[in-house]
C-alpha cells in the first residue's frame, strides 16, 4: 500500500524513448472495504485537473465509494494523482445543497423548484422586455460537461441572443485559445500527451506541472528514469519539481522576474535564428511572418534578456541551444505564461519556436498549451465561453448562417456584431449596472476572480439578480437572490474533453441528495419555461436527456476541426478515451494534428482574423484575407513590455498566486476531503530566504501581504523562490476557520487588469510589501512535498497521510499497452 499524500506521483515505471508507457492501476477505497465488496464500477473520468485521467467509481449501496484507474485508458494508463484518489468522491453527501434557495428579507431560505424557477424566468422576461437581451449575462465553469455547455451555449445564442457569455476558463486556459488561433487559425492542440514517450528535449514555459498534472508529471518521471532521457528546461520563478528535474537532467532552471516572459521569449527566438537552428524550408513553405519577428527580435541579446529578466545569459544561451539542436522537442504552457500582462505574445513564441524548426505534428515534436480545468476544452468548442460553437468565426457570415440554419434561427438573433463579451468585462457591465441579471454556474468567483473587495460590491449591488447553480453553499451562493442545486460529477451522464482532445464518457453513478438536479436539466427547465422557439413554432432546444444533447453537438461539430461525428456514447462506453477530429477519416480519432504543415488559416475556415499582440486590436477580414494565409501558420511578433503594476519603494514585493497539489480551485470538493484538507488545511505566505532574513521573519511567523487593493494575513513559508517575489496560493476563502481576524484569500491582492488578447487576468503580476504581525506558534501549514517545501526543513514535519492507496504494477512482460489513435494528420476542411 502506498502513502499518495507523501508520494505524490507513485511508484516508478521507467521505460526508454519510444517504448510504450506501462501500466499501473491505482486504487482507493472507503476503509475496511476491498474489490469485493463493490457493488458497480462505473465508467468516468477525474474532473479535478485538466489531464482527464479515465476512471471507474466505486458503488456500494447507492454511495460513491472509491475510485479505480483505468488500465486501458490512453490517458492515464490506469494511474491517478491525490486529488483523484482523495477528492473526486469523497465529499460525497457532505454538506450538499439539496433544494433550492431562494432569498426572502434579505435572508436565503430553503423553497421549492416551481417558487425558485418561476423567479428565474420572471425576472429574465422583465428584463428581456424593459432592457433586452443585453440585460442578460452567464458565467460559467470549467467543470460542467459538454452537454451541459452546448445547451447552455444555445439558450444565450439562439434563444435570449446575449454576447455576455463566458466563464472562469476565462481565469486559466483563455491564453491557451487565444495562443492556437492566432499561431495556426484555430483552437485545438496540435500535440499529444504521447508526445512525452518519444520527446528528445521537454520544455516547461510557466507550468509547475508536478503540481497541476501529477499524473502527466509522472509519465514524465518515467522518462526521466528510463534510459535516453529527455533534458529538461524549467521557467518559473519558483523552485518547483519541476525545476529540480531540469537541472538533474542537464537542462536549465530560468526563473525569470514576474512580468519578463515576453523578452525571455524573444531571447530565445532570436538565439535559434542567429545560430542558424531554424528549417528555412519549412519556415518558407508553411508560414508567414519571419522577416518581421527576426526584425522584432534582434535586440534581445542573452545580455539584454538577463538584464531585463534577472537570469544568467549563459542560462539563455544554453536553453535555445537545447531547442535549436534536439531532434524532438515538446512544449508546454501554463499559467506563469498565460497569467501575465503579455500572455497571448509569450505563448505565441513557443508556437514560434516550434515552427521555426518544424517541429510539430510528429511524435515527441508538441505543443500543449495547457489548459487548468478538465472541460476547459469543451467550453471554448461548444460556444459556452463566448466563442461561437465548432470553433466558428464571429467575423465570418457563412459560418453565423451555418449556425442559423441548424438552429432554425434568424441570423440577426445570434450576437455577431461586435466580440464576445469577456468575463471580465462581463463583470464590470454588472458594475455598471447594464447588465443585471447574472446566472453563475458551477464556480466560485467570490473567491477566484481577482481584486475581491470589487467583486464582493458588485455581487451585492441591489439592481443585480444572481442567480448560483452549484452544489455546495459557496461564498458566492450566499450572494444570490437564488440558488439552484446542482448534481455533480458520478450523479449525472455527460462527456467531457481533455487538453489533448481526448474525449470521455462519465456515466451516472450515483442519485444526486434530495432534490438536485443536473446542470442540464436545470437548463433545459429554463429553456422549457422561457418558451424558446425556432422559426417553425418548434422548440429551440430539442433534446431532453444528455445523449440527445451529444447528437444535437454532433452536428453542430461536423465539418469542423473539432469534428466528432464518429463519436457515440455507444464507442466510449467501456473502453478508452478517444481524441478529436474523429470522424470517417479518422474513425479511431487523431492523436496529433498538423503532421502536414497545414494549417486552419484560410479565411473560409481560420476560428479568428487575428489581433495586434500589443495592443488586442483587431485584424479586418480585408486585411487578414490579403496576407494569402491558406493553410500557412503565423509567426505573430511582438515586443516586451513592462507590466502595468512593478515593485516600488512603497510596495517592493513581486506578488504572485498559484496552485497547491493538494487543492483544486476554490477547495468546494478537494476541502472537503480529509486526506486533502489534512495536506494543505490553510493558506500561506511564501518568501525567499533572503528576503524572510531582510524582514527579520522566520518560519512560520504570521505576516501581513498588502498591495494597493487589499491585504492577506497568513503565516510565512521561508521557501526556495527567488528574492523579490511573494508566492500566495489561491484556494482559500474570506476567512481562516480558525480565527476570523485574518484574512486569507489571495485575491485580496490581486489586480483588474488582463492581457489585451486573451483577456486573462493577470494573477501573477502585482505589487506589494509585507508586514511581520506575530511570532510563529509553529511552522506554517505549506505542505513540505511541493514547490512550497522549506528552504530548512528542520523543526518542520514532513506532509504525510495513510498508506491506503494499492498501486498494482504492470507484470515484468506488461499486457499490451493502451492502443494509441492514428497519427494520421487532420487536414481541416476548406470551406
Amino acid at each position: 500500500m502506498a502513502d499518495r499524500i507523501s508520494d505524490i506521483w507513485g511508484a516508478r515505471t521507467p521505460h526508454a524513448k519510444g517504448d510504450p508507457w506501462p501500466v499501473r492501476v491505482d486504487l482507493h477505497l472507503d476503509r475496511g472495504l476491498s474489490e469485493s465488496d463493490v457493488d458497480q464500477w462505473v465508467q468516468s473520468a477525474c474532473v479535478l485537473c485538466s489531464n482527464g485521467c479515465g476512471c471507474d467509481i466505486a458503488v456500494k449501496g447507492g454511495r460513491m465509494v472509491g475510485v479505480r484507474g483505468r488500465a486501458g485508458d490512453v490517458v492515464n494508463h490506469g494511474r491517478l494523482g491525490p486529488k483523484g484518489l482523495y477528492g473526486s468522491w469523497q465529499w460525497n453527501g457532505e454538506d450538499r445543497l439539496t433544494r433550492p434557495l431562494v432569498r426572502r428579507g434579505g435572508v436565503l431560505v430553503e423553497s421549492d423548484w416551481d417558487t425558485a424557477m418561476d423567479l428565474v424566468v420572471r425576472r429574465s422576461r422583465e428584463l428581456l422586455d424593459e432592457v433586452g437581451p443585453l440585460s442578460h449575462g452567464f458565467y460559467t465553469s470549467g467543470q460542467l460537461f459538454l452537454e451541459e455547455y452546448y445547451t447552455l451555449g444555445v439558450i444565450g445564442k439562439a434563444g435570449l441572443g446575449t454576447p455576455h457569455m463566458d466563464g472562469n476558463t476565462r481565469l486559466c486556459t483563455a491564453t491557451a485559445a487565444a495562443a492556437m488561433k492566432e499561431s495556426f487559425g484555430s483552437d485545438g492542440q496540435p500535440g499529444s500527451y504521447t508526445d512525452i514517450d518519444f520527446c528528445d528535449a521537454l520544455f516547461l514555459f510557466g507550468h509547475n506541472m508536478a503540481e497541476t498534472q501529477t499524473v502527466l508529471w509522472a509519465r514524465v518521471l518515467d522518462r526521466l528514469r528510463g534510459p535516453d532521457r529527455p533534458v529538461v528546461v524549467a521557467v518559473d520563478p519558483r523552485r518547483t519539481d519541476v525545476a529540480a528535474a531540469a537541472v538533474e537532467s542537464g537542462g536549465v532552471h530560468l526563473a525569470p522576474l514576474p512580468g519578463t516572459n515576453q523578452a525571455l521569449m524573444n531571447g530565445l527566438v532570436r538565439e535559434l535564428i542567429v545560430n542558424g537552428w531554424v528549417d528555412r524550408d519549412y519556415v518558407a513553405a508553411h508560414t508567414l511572418g519571419y522577416d518581421e519577428l527576426a526584425a522584432t527580435v534582434e535586440p534581445y541579446t542573452p545580455e539584454h534578456v538577463a538584464g531585463a529578466c534577472g537570469v544568467d545569459a549563459d542560462d539563455v544561451r544554453r536553453a535555445a541551444r537545447v531547442f535549436g539542436t534536439s531532434d524532438r522537442v515538446l512544449s508546454t504552457v501554463l499559467q506563469g505564461f498565460y497569467q501575465s500582462h503579455q500572455a497571448t505574445a509569450a505563448s505565441c513564441q513557443v508556437n514560434n519556436l516550434h515552427l521555426l524548426r518544424g517541429l510539430i505534428g510528429a511524435p515527441g515534436c508538441g505543443i500543449l498549451q495547457m489548459n487548468g480545468q478538465p472541460t476547459a476544452q469543451n467550453t471554448r468548442e461548444t460556444g459556452a465561453d463566448g466563442d461561437l460553437p465548432g470553433f466558428r468565426n464571429w467575423d465570418n457570415p457563412e459560418h453565423i448562417r451555418e449556425l442559423a440554419e441548424l438552429w432554425n434561427v434568424d441570423p440577426l438573433t445570434i450576437p455577431h456584431w461586435a466580440p464576445p463579451t469577456h468575463a471580465m468585462q462581463i463583470w464590470r457591465y454588472a458594475e455598471q449596472g447594464s447588465i443585471r441579471f447574472l446566472w453563475i454556474s458551477a464556480t466560485n468567483p467570490a473567491v477566484s476572480l481577482p481584486e475581491l473587495r470589487r467583486v464582493r460590491e458588485i455581487l451585492g449591488r441591489q439592481e443585480l439578480f444572481v442567480v448560483v447553480q452549484d452544489g455546495f453553499r459557496t461564498e458566492t451562493a450566499e450572494c444570490a437572490d437564488v440558488v439552484l442545486p446542482a448534481a455533480l460529477w458520478g450523479e449525472k451522464q455527460g462527456t467531457f474533453t481533455n487538453v489533448n482532445r481526448t474525449v470521455h464518457l462519465s456515466d451516472k453513478a450515483v442519485e444526486p441528495p434530495g432534490e438536485a438536479r443536473s446542470d442540464l436539466d436545470i437548463f433545459l427547465d429554463y429553456a422549457r419555461r422561457m418558451d424558446f422557439r425556432d422559426l417553425d413554432g418548434a422548440p429551440l432546444v430539442k433534446w431532453s436527456d444528455p445523449e440527445g444533447a451529444f447528437e444535437a453537438w454532433k452536428e453542430c461539430s461536423r465539418g469542423r476541426l473539432c469534428d466528432y461525428t464518429g463519436l457515440s456514447y455507444a464507442k466510449l462506453r467501456g473502453g478508452s478515451g478517444i481524441p478529436w477530429p474523429c470522424d470517417a477519416e479518422h474513425p479511431d480519432g487523431c492523436d496529433r494534428l498538423y503532421a502536414d504543415g497545414v494549417f486552419p488559416t484560410h479565411p473560409d475556415v481560420c476560428e479568428s482574423y487575428g489581433h495586434d499582440l500589443l495592443t488586442g486590436g483587431t485584424t479586418s477580414p480585408e486585411r487578414y484575407k490579403a496576407q494569402r494565409p491558406d493553410g500557412r501558420a503565423f509567426l505573430k511578433a511582438a515586443e516586451h513590455t513592462p507590466p502595468p503594476e512593478r515593485p516600488s519603494e512603497e510596495y517592493p514585493f513581486a506578488v504572485t498566486t498559484g496552485r497547491t497539489a493538494y487543492h483544486f480551485h476554490t477547495r468546494t470538493k478537494t476541502g472537503r476531503s480529509r486526506q486533502l484538507r489534512r495536506a494543505a488545511p490553510r493558506p500561506w505566505v511564501e518568501l525567499s530566504a533572503r528576503d524572510a532574513a531582510a524582514l527579520g521573519v522566520g518560519e512560520g511567523d504570521l505576516v501581513r501581504v498588502e498591495s494597493p487593493r487589499g491585504r492577506v494575513e497568513a503565516p510565512a513559508r521561508v521557501g526556495r523562490g527567488r528574492d523579490g517575489v511573494v508566492f500566495l496560493p489561491f484556494h482559500y476563502g474570506y476567512w481562516d476557520a480558525e480565527d476570523d481576524r485574518h484574512v486569507r484569500a489571495a485575491n485580496e491582492v490581486t489586480l483588474t487588469e488582463w492581457d489585451p488578447v486573451s483577456k486573462q487576468p493577470l494573477f501573477k503580476i502585482g505589487a506589494a510589501r509585507v508586514v511581520k504581525l506575530a511570532d510563529a506558534t509553529g511552522p506554517a501549514p505549506a505542505p513540505t512535498t511541493t514547490a512550497s517545501a522549506p528552504h530548512d526543513p528542520a523543526g518542520v514535519a514532513p506532509t504525510a497521510g495513510e498508506d491506503d492507496v494499492r498501486e498494482d504494477l504492470a507484470p515484468t512482460d506488461p499486457p499490451a499497452p493502451p492502443p494509441t489513435p492514428d497519427h494520421t494528420p487532420n487536414v481541416p476542411p476548406e470551406g
